[in-house]
């Protein structure tokens, strides 16, 4: 029997799997050494029946794998591909390039580009050369792009003056301020960060000391993890946290309760009892005052330390910045503003802002509650509390007012 002799040397006969665009399929057999051009040329001349009349017909096509989405070299042969017995390939036609464009439609697009190009500044004055100049000295001051953020401290600071002025009027004001108090320990009771408590319990601290730590350290992970590894020897660890306001309260406690002496001394003149009652307001609001004395992030102070700064202007820049050690570096690596002493700055109180917000019936009626004084005192020393005290019943209406005032006032 007469055998040809490539069919001798042929590799291995393979059966491809052929599909087109229009959902034609065949199947092509070829050896491993076939180039994928060759391939492709028997593909075409199957898929017209026939020879192929344009041999640029042959460059305007494309095999392409289909498991793995590639397009197949056409100077490679099928081995090299690393084409399997049965695999499906897609014949499918190139675009065609798009055309270049015309010069005459180039400068066309040129010209539009700049009759539509924005005016430089020279054309500006050329044109507005022979205009009157007016309000030459008008500036855009700072105050009308405040964020409410940055000016809420300010008014808190004023308002706080205010509240204490008018509770300072009240008679009933010991007492009321002993129940907002006690509010207030309520809340603080059942209001713990489950997120900072999980981090401490993963860590290997017991559920209960991670709450006491937290209560302690203002839902601090980093101080109330110090403070956890501070005290693990301590007997009192464990130890019920202490009324913040205990001594105080009891203090509130024996002015508003008075013996047979102090009410024999009452009956005998009304002065003395309100100069005692004026005294322990100011020992309620020394108390208030001290609970927002700053504490800075031990942590945070080694490191800003380590890249340089001194210690007092990296404790004024985690007081300006409420700890956030990212953001202290860049203010101690900026302007430094606002200054530590703005902190404690009130807004103008002559100022138009001022003035709407104490008119506002609802601001006015807030005054009066010793439990928006608290507060706003939580607020300054927190600011991230501002969401918490949006949501609460009594304080909520005053705080909306206040921003509402304030957007209105800082639009116009």
């Amino acid at each position: 029997m007469f055998v040809q002799e490539e069919k001798i040397f042929a590799g291995k006969v393979l059966k491809i799997h052929i599909c087109t665009m229009d959902g034609t399929e065949w199947l092509e057999e070829v050896t491993e050494d076939t180039t994928v051009e060759k391939l492709k040329e028997k593909c075409l001349k199957h898929y017209v029946h026939g020879s192929l009349e344009d041999p640029k017909t042959l460059t305007h096509h494309k095999l392409i794998h289909a498991a793995t989405e590639r397009v197949l070299t056409d100077t490679k042969t099928v081995a090299d591909e690393n084409l399997k017995d049965k695999d499906v390939l897609l014949l499918i036609k190139k675009r065609p390039p798009p055309t270049p464009p015309k010069m005459a439609d180039v400068s066309s697009d040129e010209k539009k580009k700049q009759d539509n190009k924005a005016p430089d500044k020279e054309a500006i004055l050329k044109a507005t050369a022979n205009m009157s100049t007016r309000h030459t000295d008008r500036t855009v001051t700072q105050h009308n792009i405040r964020d409410f953020q940055t000016e809420l401290r300010k008014i808190l600071v004023s308002l706080i003056e205010v509240a204490q002025k008018l509770l300072a009027l009240n008679p009933d004001a010991v007492e009321l301020f002993k129940k907002a108090n006690a509010m207030l320990d309520e809340d603080e009771e059942d209001r713990v960060d489950e997120t900072a408590l999980q981090q401490l319990t993963e860590m290997g601290f017991p559920e209960s000391r991670a709450i006491k730590a937290l209560r302690l350290n203002h839902m601090s992970v980093t101080q109330a993890m110090e403070w956890l590894i501070e005290h693990v020897d301590d007997p009192s660890v464990d130890a019920p946290i202490p009324g913040q306001d205990s001594s105080g309260a009891a203090g509130a406690t024996a002015a508003a309760t008075p013996g047979p002496s102090a009410s024999a001394s009452a009956s005998a003149s009304s002065s003395t009892d309100e100069s005692s009652r004026q005294d322990e307001l100011t020992e309620i609001f020394k108390r208030i005052r001290r609970k927002r004395e700053f504490r800075p992030d031990s942590r945070a102070v080694i490191a800003l330390m380590e890249m340089g700064f001194d210690e007092k202007e990296v404790i004024d820049a985690l007081r300006v910045n409420n700890n956030q050690q990212d953001a202290a570096c860049e203010w101690l690596l900026g302007d430094r503003k606002p200054s530590p002493e703005d902190m404690d700055k009130g807004i103008d109180t002559n100022s138009p802002l001022f003035q709407a917000i104490l008119e506002n019936p609802v601001v006015q009626l807030g005054l009066t509650n010793p439990k928006t004084l608290l507060a706003f005192e939580d607020m300054l020393e927190n600011p991230l509390n501002s969401t918490q005290w949006m949501n609460d019943p009594e304080t909520g209406p005053v705080m909306l007012q206040i921003s509402r005032i304030f957007q209105t006032l800082n639009r116009t």
